[in-house]
């Protein structure tokens, strides 16, 4: 895959893939390339069938500062575009920095030390899990820029935290501390190596069918909010999907090999 000017892609022998915002030396600041190069990403990502796991981090000292305010407002053009939307339903550029991990069929796992804030917290709001280090901080920080978190906020953080919490993150934009962000949902697991941690986690996952982490993914994320009946359906609908599929004989006699496993096929669920 290839190497874009603020993000770096690097998938191993697991099928795992690891991501880096590579913007280390503005502590990864989100600027209009940074935008481009991530939403490219993760249409790469979208659709390689082969990948099974997904692990996002930040180089340097910092995850992610939040907005390059300056840059955005300096270009007002690429602000514009970023905002612009042809539905009114559908996400626009800025949306899919954030909800477009949702739509990437298998987990993807955010790996988060020092800051996370603005833009980058919403940003691995849109991941599967959060793997925080003791010393890593928390900010919902648009207010002090006179702004609203407009990038899937509104989606990503009614599903991981309370209303009231959310509302004292974005109204105050203070800071907390892993520990509070653990309390609150933001942050799924404390560890003093997050990428390692993150690591360990994916290659739980990648000894489970694609389709199975697929159609779970799915599952869920549709299902989550909908009503009984639909998720009834849809559970009874992605099963029968799943045991049509050949990785499910696989994973089948996978539990009974004890070495010399058989490969699962490129994922076949969608």
């Amino acid at each position: 895959m290839s190497d874009h000017a603020r993000v770096t892609c690097n998938i191993d022998d697991n099928n795992i893939a690891t991501i880096c915002l590579n913007r280390a030396d503005k502590l990864n600041a989100i600027d209009m390339p940074m935008f481009q190069a991530v939403n490219k990403t993760i249409t790469e990502l979208k659709k390689n069938k082969n990948i099974q796991a997904v692990i996002v981090k930040g180089n340097g000292t910092d995850f992610c500062s939040g907005l390059d305010v300056k840059s955005l407002l300096n270009d007002r053009t690429g602000a514009m575009k970023l905002l612009f939307k042809w539905w009114p339903t559908l996400p626009n550029d800025a949306q899919r920095f954030s909800v477009g991990w949702r739509d990437i069929p298998c987990p993807v796992i955010f790996a988060i030390h020092g800051r996370c804030w603005g833009g980058g917290l919403q940003l691995a709001s849109g991941g599967d899990f959060r793997i925080a280090s003791p010393d890593a901080s928390f900010s919902i920080m648009e207010a002090r820029w006179g702004l609203i978190p407009d990038m899937g906020g509104a989606l990503a953080f009614r599903e991981l935290m309370r209303q009231d919490h959310t509302l004292e993150m974005a109204m105050t934009a203070k800071e907390i501390d892993t520990k509070k962000a653990k309390e609150y949902g933001l942050v799924s697991k404390i560890s003093d190596e997050p990428y390692e941690e993150a690591y360990k986690l994916a290659l739980e996952l990648v000894n489970r069918s694609p389709d199975v982490l697929a159609a779970t993914k799915k599952l869920y994320h549709k299902t989550w909010w909908s009503s009984p009946g639909m998720a009834l359906w849809l559970e009874t609908w992605y099963q029968i999907k799943v045991l049509i599929g050949k990785n499910r004989v696989i994973a089948a006699k996978r539990e009974r090999e004890t070495e010399n496993k058989r490969p699962y096929l490129p994922r076949q669920f969608r």
